[in-house]
């Protein structure tokens, strides 16, 4: 649980209930990358994709074509993201109700139906509305995914799938919407449609069609996996339950209140609270901002895709060290302070590459924070419907940052949008000094469960009489995947 090392003899090594010789774990892990990773992040690129391209859609002439004036754009966008926050925790409890292959494809259903009639508004009060509705259908997609995934995969391999998945978000921040909005703003004229809603119909339309093939490709749990033998299964099974220290997967309402209560969901969250700011408004406003630098608006849609590569790269890497690491902290810390580095960059400078190449860095920080902060929560949270409510209360609270992301680049600020970068630095400095809070907080806690272990003499065999109490086991965290004592979380 914490980000120490924490060794001792004292606390033996147990064998799994399944013989996991049997079974080789990197084999089972690739299945489950190729059967699970490629959709999922679709699925999510649709999702940011459908969330953003309002930005693409600004440029392309919405606000001009809409007669938007003063702060009506900034309000369009902040409402997408109070139905999408408050509705959080509702989904992920959802999920276990109606099973994640039929709630994901339904909300990613609903929301590509909203898209399309997004194309056809015609005033500020319609934009207003089909933004509210959106976010309502939008609001389970991320928290339910990540879920979704933490259901899959043992901790210690969590991180490096969650920023493929997320890098997903990057990629279409511009890296792909970009690219789609340049080539779909040429649309315009054709059927009697501006270009940006052109922007909306087709890319709502894909995600119809993607949302209807996922009822038929998803599958559930790994108990159930159509894609893995009768001995993986088993063995994945038994993993994840050694992982977590058996903790209970049953759907009861005191886990929901343990999510509620624990104040560690809320620090975890105002650290989301904080990264969600400045990845927000560089998603949302990356084109504004280059076009604020000098450049068109037409090669501004191109410019945005090089920051989102590079946050999508770095993502995946910096994932992948962190599992292997089996540390979380010291990575959100270091994505603080490398996008602040590139906000003070685009404030201090006056040259457009210059201040281009802090849209670079600002991405490359910003993005991998946001997936060691999910991670980092996932695992610290025991039992499925606390883990599930837990990564919900992040989300929610986390993404309400995005409302206020809304309104910290303003027109009136325009070209070097100084609020707006003074805003992103401040939060930055704000992460920094939580992370910090964090990894010593959670090593205080594995400190404790240490010295309890060793004077109840508690080893991982007794794992069974502590189920019941998820994260508050004394061998949970303090034990790390596959019973090996060592760095945990």
């Amino acid at each position: 649980m914490s980000l120490s090392e924490e060794k001792s003899d004292s606390v033996a090594s147990t064998e799994l209930p399944y013989q996991a010789h049997l079974v080789d774990r990197d084999h089972v892990l690739r299945k489950l990358d190729w059967h699970l990773l490629p959709f999922v992040s679709l699925l999510y690129l649709l999702a940011f994709l459908d969330r953003t391209n309002i930005g693409n859609a600004k440029i392309a002439g919405l606000t001009t074509d809409l007669n938007l004036t003063g702060l009506q754009f900034n309000l369009c966008s902040a409402m997408f993201f109070i139905p999408y926050c408050l509705l959080d925790i509702p989904s992920n409890v959802a999920i276990k109700y109606f099973k994640p292959s039929r709630w994901i494809p339904s909300i990613m259903f609903c929301w590509g139906i909203i898209m399309l009639s997004m194309a056809f508004v015609k005033n500020f009060s319609g934009l207003m509305a089909v933004r509210i509705l959106l976010g309502a259908a939008e609001s389970g997609l991320f928290p339910g995914v990540s879920f979704y995934l933490c259901l899959w995969y043992p901790r210690d391999a969590q991180a490096r799938r969650l920023g493929i998945f997320t890098a997903a978000s990057s990629m279409a921040g511009s890296a792909f919407g970009g690219i789609l909005a340049y080539a779909i703003e040429r649309m315009n004229g054709i059927g009697g449609l501006a270009g940006w809603s052109w922007i909306f119909l087709l890319e709502g339309l894909v995600t119809v069609v993607v949302a209807i093939s996922a009822y038929y490709y998803m599958e559930d749990y790994p108990e159930s996996a159509s894609f893995l033998t009768n001995e993986e299964k088993e063995w994945l099974v038994q993993t994840i339950r050694a992982d977590i220290v058996a903790s209970s997967k049953a759907l009861k309402r005191k886990f929901l209140w343990q999510a509620l209560r624990d104040p560690h969901s809320y620090i975890l969250a105002s650290m989301d609270l904080f990264v969600v700011i400045p990845l927000f408004s560089l998603a949302l406003f990356l084109p504004t901002i280059i076009v604020g630098l000098g450049y068109s608006s037409l090669h501004a849609q191109l410019l945005t895709i090089p920051p989102n590569i590079c946050g999508s790269i770095v993502t995946i890497l910096i994932g992948a060290l962190s599992d292997r690491m089996r540390v979380r902290g010291p990575f959100v810390l270091a994505g603080a302070c490398v996008t602040l580095t590139g906000y003070v960059l685009l404030y201090a400078t006056t040259e457009p590459i210059v201040g281009y190449v802090g849209t670079l860095i600002a991405a490359s920080g910003i993005y991998q924070a946001s997936t060691c902060v999910l991670a980092w929560t996932s695992a610290n949270a025991g039992g499925d419907i606390k883990r599930g409510t837990m990564i919900a209360i992040v989300s929610g609270i986390g993404n309400s940052g995005a409302i206020a992301s809304s309104f910290i680049y303003r027109s009136a600020d325009s070209p070097r949008y100084h609020p707006g970068h003074i805003t992103n630095i401040a939060c930055c400095c704000i992460l920094a000094t939580l992370s910090i809070i964090g990894m010593l907080e959670y090593m205080r806690l594995n400190r404790l469960k240490r010295a309890y272990c060793l004077k109840e003499g508690i080893d991982a065999s007794r794992y069974e009489e502590f189920s019941e109490m998820g994260d508050k086991s004394p061998l949970y965290g303090y034990v790390s995947s596959l019973w090996k004592p060592g760095r945990s979380y």
